[in-house]
């Protein structure tokens, strides 16, 4: 009877231990998006979706994290192995370039945060990084159509009223 039981709870425990077990050989297919209109929106969007491949099998509840420069974030799982990571910025402190999506899994997180305890500036290697290029977004002209349009109004009345002084001199 007790070497049922201890037989039990060592194929409980090595299940437990495969279970747990991170992503081996992690492959990923990303695709990102971004707003790319300030004028009319408030909030600058950046989405990136991707699917996440390993070589051995991921349970269903397989929670991933993400950071982007700092910011913690939580990745949606959307599909099958498919995640999205989002946030969104003010439009005047987004910035064009390249943000890096450090994608992160429980136990990598959890080494993340105690190592951050310490030292708020420490890393710890992602279990992925996708690279989303932003390329800035479109704000509107640099001289509003009315400014143009009064200027160059101004400027009309003042070449014909030059003129007409001229001709009637």
């Amino acid at each position: 009877m007790v070497t049922k039981f201890v037989i039990s709870v060592l194929a409980i425990a090595l299940f437990n231990g495969v279970k747990a077990q991170g992503c081996q050989n992690p492959q990923v297919e990303a695709a990102s998006f971004t707003s790319l209109d300030a004028t009319i929106v408030t909030q600058i969007a950046y989405i990136t979706e991707f699917t996440l491949k390993c070589d051995n099998p991921l349970p269903e509840n397989y929670a991933l994290y993400a950071e982007v420069e700092g910011k913690p974030l939580t990745a949606a799982r959307i599909g099958e192995n498919k995640y999205q990571v989002s946030w969104t910025e003010e439009p005047s402190t987004a910035r064009s370039g390249v943000h890096e999506v450090r994608v992160l899994d429980e136990e990598g997180w959890a080494s993340l945060r105690r190592a951050r305890r310490s030292d708020p500036n420490a890393n710890v290697a992602p279990l992925l990084a996708i690279q989303l290029q932003h390329p800035g977004s479109y704000s509107g002209p640099w001289v509003n159509s009315e400014v143009l349009a009064t200027a160059l109004s101004i400027l009309v009345a003042y070449i014909a009223l030059h003129h007409k002084s001229k001709i009637l001199a």
